[in-house]
């Protein structure tokens, strides 16, 4: 049978036809719209713009989820916060300065680390012209009108040994201010707190430079006030005796029979004519020694308190029979005495806060303030002595006594030009950044440096018979547990080193601050044939051996004292000629007191300081600058 014919044609190419589409001829105008369009979906050039660029919005779209990962959130225009913000804290608003509705000052550009231009509050340059000018006429204590015994004492027990007695700028300042009764402007009504106290009593600031004389300012007028007070009540007391016994007599005649008991007087016991008050026990030492000094010619009865005293000791200080005149004291002994013994602030004509600065910070406002206003119903004179007035004590003054009288020398805040200030670079070799021994290298350089020109411009050829004078040197550093640690290692190192801080011993301080503060007097002819004789004593003695050298070398002739701010205050460190500022201090304040502690009584000091990579440069720079120029640190 024949098989069946098969087309040569697949089924594909049958079927082809019917799936495609004939092509459509278009229109010109439609040509060339499509030719348009596909040249706008080419990928565009780097430099051309997009045609939506003069747009002012592109329409909005949905925005797409965001996908997670580390850069999910970059390029967003808005926050899409989906809970509820939470409240921004306390310490935030602070900062940003919102904190109470209140808007707080930006820091200047102008800031500087130390707060160079905000700790101090500026004295105008043509205030203290004026002050200069006015000092120029007084050149001697004659012309104070003191008791003749105050003024012999000036001579004879405060400045003694001195051939040049003249008063100070400060002096010059405030002795004829504070000898005047002054006019008291009564029923003056002043909020402290949240009471209110009526005040008549005068009110004086003493500001100068450290090492300027300021103790003597205001002991001299006191001790004088005193004794013309003293004067008085001897009068008072003969004119009502003659009395009282005229009374007495009268009541004899009338009550032969019923005898009536006499009340006792009040005794002066615990009753000071004047306080002074200081911040710490070192200086309650030093003012009521110069008040021994001059009680010596001026007769009048002097006692010190302080909290490293015995109770006994204190109790025969305040509680003696011939009573007390001039009282010293920290302010929290005093204030807790007065709680068991009121009596101890109703005799008090005359006020002193020395140090006010320390004495009307946060630590002592609230008990300096209330022994203020214990004090003020017999109140006459109130003084407030400093070195520096921070801005913090210039508000207390303005807010509290606002017609203060304001007694400033013309080199308040500056540094005086006879100390120089030395920059000594941890960084450098051979320390590399071991600042202790920098310290120890910069002491053993000064200590080996021969000084033969300080007795010879002194004493003159007493010096030839002088045991060899001994260098003072003070070390400062910002916290009291480095003092001891930096002691320790300058022992190591053959140095003759002691640390003073809070934690000392009371003995030990008053001891260690002895060897600081106490200046020998030149020896008299008799002093010198004694040395000489003992000298030739000592070489005629054959058979004594040297003494065994030990292995450590030994500075000799020098003494260091490594403290803290405790011994930046107040301190008459005559003696000391060399101060080292282990670290830079964290405030211009600071810096005048710890180098006030050179420069004083008209003598030459040299300060170093030691400066590692974080510590502030500039600011160094600065200092010794206006040093160098003379210009107050402000």
């Amino acid at each position: 049978m024949p098989l069946p014919f098969r087309s040569s044609i697949c089924l594909l190419c049958k079927i082809r036809p019917t799936l495609v589409a004939p092509p459509i001829i278009s229109a010109s105008w439609e040509t060339t719209r499509g030719m348009a369009s596909v040249r706008m979906r080419r990928k565009a050039a780097r430099m051309a713009l997009s045609p939506t660029v003069s747009k002012q919005s592109l329409p909005t779209t949905k925005p797409r989820r965001e996908r997670a990962g580390p850069f999910a959130s970059m390029n967003q225009t808005q926050a899409r916060i989906r809970d509820v913000p939470r409240a921004r804290s306390q310490a935030a608003l602070k900062r940003s300065g919102q904190e109470g509705g209140k808007t707080e000052k930006k820091d200047s550009p102008l800031y500087k680390a130390l707060k160079m231009q905000t700790t101090l509050t500026p004295v105008p340059y043509g205030r203290r012209s004026a002050i200069k000018a006015r000092l120029a006429d007084i050149t001697s204590f004659d012309h104070f009108p003191l008791l003749p015994a105050v003024r012999q004492s000036i001579f004879v027990q405060a400045l003694a040994g001195l051939s040049d007695v003249t008063p100070t700028p400060i002096q010059r300042l405030a002795i004829p201010e504070l000898l005047l009764d002054g006019s008291k402007k009564k029923n003056k009504v002043k909020k402290a707190g949240e009471e209110e106290i009526e005040h008549s009593f005068d009110q004086y600031l003493l500001a100068a430079e450290t090492g300027s004389g300021k103790t003597l300012a205001y002991l001299l007028p006191i001790v004088d006030a005193v004794k013309r007070a003293e004067t008085r009540e001897k009068e008072e007391e003969k004119v009502l005796a003659e009395q009282r016994e005229r009374e007495r007599e009268e009541r004899m005649k009338n009550k032969a029979f019923s005898l009536e008991p006499e009340e006792a007087p009040m005794t002066n016991a615990c009753r000071p004519r004047a306080i002074i008050l200081v911040p710490t026990s070192e200086l309650v030492s030093q003012v009521a020694a110069k008040l021994k000094e001059l009680a010596h010619t001026v007769k009048f009865r002097s006692g010190a308190i302080s909290s490293t005293f015995t109770p006994r000791r204190i109790k025969n200080a305040l509680f003696h029979p011939d009573g007390i005149d001039i009282l010293v004291s920290t302010p929290h002994l005093l204030g807790s005495v007065a709680k068991t013994n009121p009596n101890i602030l109703s005799r008090v004509s005359h006020l002193v806060l020395d140090e006010a600065d320390s004495l009307m910070d946060r630590s002592f406002i609230d008990t300096t303030s209330e022994i203020i206003a214990k004090v003020t119903p017999s109140l006459k004179k109130l003084v407030l002595c400093s070195a520096t007035i921070p801005r913090s004590l210039d508000n207390q003054l303005r807010k509290r006594f606002p017609d203060i009288q304001r007694l400033t020398t013309p080199n308040l805040h500056a540094i005086p030009r006879r100390v120089q200030l030395g920059v000594v670079d941890i960084e450098k070799e051979p320390y590399r950044g071991n600042r202790n021994l920098a310290c120890a290298d910069v002491i053993w350089s000064i200590g080996k440096a021969g000084d033969r020109h300080e007795h010879t411009e002194t004493w003159g050829p007493l010096n030839a018979y002088m045991e060899p004078k001994v260098k003072k040197i003070i070390v400062f550093v910002n916290e009291r547990e480095e003092a001891d640690e930096i002691a320790a290692f300058l022992r190591s190192k053959g140095i003759d080193a002691t640390s003073l801080s809070r934690d000392t011993d009371s003995r030990k301080k008053e001891e260690t601050l002895s060897e600081f503060t106490e200046v020998k007097l030149p020896p008299t002819a008799e002093e010198i044939v004694l040395n000489k004789k003992k000298n030739r004593a000592a070489d005629s003695i054959p058979f004594e051996l040297p003494e065994r050298q030990e292995s450590i070398r030994r500075l000799a002739d020098t003494k260091v004292l490594v403290t803290t701010d405790i011994a930046s205050r107040g301190i008459d460190t005559l003696a000391v000629k060399t101060v080292i500022l282990y670290h830079v201090p964290h405030t211009t304040i600071d810096f005048i007191h710890r180098l006030g502690r050179l420069g004083r009584m008209g003598k030459r000091g040299r300060g170093v300081v030691l400066v590692g990579k974080k510590d502030r440069k500039d600011v160094v720079r600065e200092v010794r600058e206006g040093m160098f120029r003379g210009q107050a640190l402000i």
